[in-house]
């Protein structure tokens, strides 16, 4: 870690509450009985961003770039040993619209939205980074634009533009699934 960069253990106390928030938006998109709260994600991904040898936090808004990426991780973790542990039960449902509760009819599969974030973020890895802080995590264009280091106008351009092209991934691999579980 770089010696000019802040330590975690220094800058995740005064925004404990703000991180509880973040996770508490992320948590909106799963299902209502899920098992785990927003304390305990906060609590797992900092545990997770802490054993990282080669973190460099280089601020507040990398911090929160780094915390829902930490968050998505434990999230996408969770689901695949929930449907290891149902041997391919209910899919995980989240929505690109970010803070609704319900998965209405544009939700997909947490574990897809994953496969295609990280095929997106082979591609432009900004644009996965404004998925993680906008659509997963529920900040505001402000918010997500303030934690990239761009502006306001970027976020909307870079929202829009992922969420054409994960939509168009997910309802592909959507259509391909469904055509193999079928045949």
């Amino acid at each position: 870690m770089d010696s000019s960069s802040p330590r975690l253990d220094i800058l995740l106390p005064p925004l404990y509450d703000e991180l509880r928030r973040l996770a508490a938006r992320a948590m909106r998109t799963e299902r209502p009985d899920h098992t785990l709260q927003p304390t305990a994600l906060v609590h797992e991904a900092y545990l997770k961003l802490s054993q990282s040898a080669e973190l460099e936090v280089g601020g507040r808004p990398q911090l929160y770039v780094l915390a829902a990426r930490a968050m998505r991780q434990i999230l996408v973790d969770h689901a695949r040993a929930r449907r290891t542990a149902k041997r391919g039960g209910l899919a995980v449902q989240v929505t690109l619209d970010g803070a609704q509760a319900r998965a209405p009819a544009n939700a997909f599969d947490l574990l897809a939205l994953d496969q295609a974030l990280g095929r997106l973020g082979e591609i432009d890895p900004r644009q996965e980074e404004v998925v993680e802080l906008r659509f997963l995590a529920g900040l505001s264009v402000e918010e997500a634009a303030r934690a990239l280091g761009v502006s306001p106008t970027t976020v909307k351009r870079e929202s829009a533009m992922a969420r054409a092209w994960l939509f168009r991934e997910l309802t592909r691999d959507g259509a391909s699934s469904e055509t193999s579980s079928t045949g």
